[in-house]
């Protein structure tokens, strides 16, 4: 593990949606009482199985990469605006699937605590869904703070 890596012990995993102020005021004050930075994760969808010709794969692989470049500048602009107030911080943008990404992305840079939001979904949309916060509180092997919707924090080891 490089040593700037490890330095940056708070994996934050945002969405690029309304909750995601919380998430980072809260990992913010984490980061400030506990040491060291972020690393801010973005899992973005991955890419586009191409099966049969109703469209044509070009057009949808340009659409996909505009939108993922649309991604990267809302995330790259996060990590800006935290560094300009002194918070160490970097940004990474994965494709894949949310959970397992997470996952090993905090494996990769050795994070010491995972923070994620939730959007506090109804119990028939988790049931059906799933939730990527309950999920990673069963799978993470390093503790995970969970920012609610209602702005309210839960932690879980």
């Amino acid at each position: 593990m490089r040593e700037e890596e490890s330095e940056l012990g708070i994996l934050t995993a945002i969405d690029l949606s309304a909750i995601d102020e919380a998430v980072l005021a809260e990992s913010v004050w984490l980061a400030g009482r506990l040491g060291g930075g972020l690393t801010l994760l973005h899992v973005a969808a991955p890419e586009p199985d191409f099966v049969g010709y109703e469209h044509d794969p070009s057009a949808l692989r340009e659409q996909t990469a505009r939108h993922l470049r649309t991604e990267h500048q809302a995330l790259q602009r996060l990590a800006e605006r935290l560094r300009g107030r002194g918070v160490e911080c970097k940004a990474l943008l994965v494709q894949g699937a949310t959970v397992e990404t997470i996952l090993a992305e905090a494996e990769r840079v050795d994070a010491r605590m995972i923070v994620v939001g939730t959007h506090s979904k109804g119990l028939l949309k988790r049931i059906a869904l799933g939730s990527t916060s309950e999920a990673l509180l069963r799978h993470a092997a390093i503790p995970v703070h969970v920012v609610p919707a209602s702005g309210r924090t839960e932690s879980a080891i």
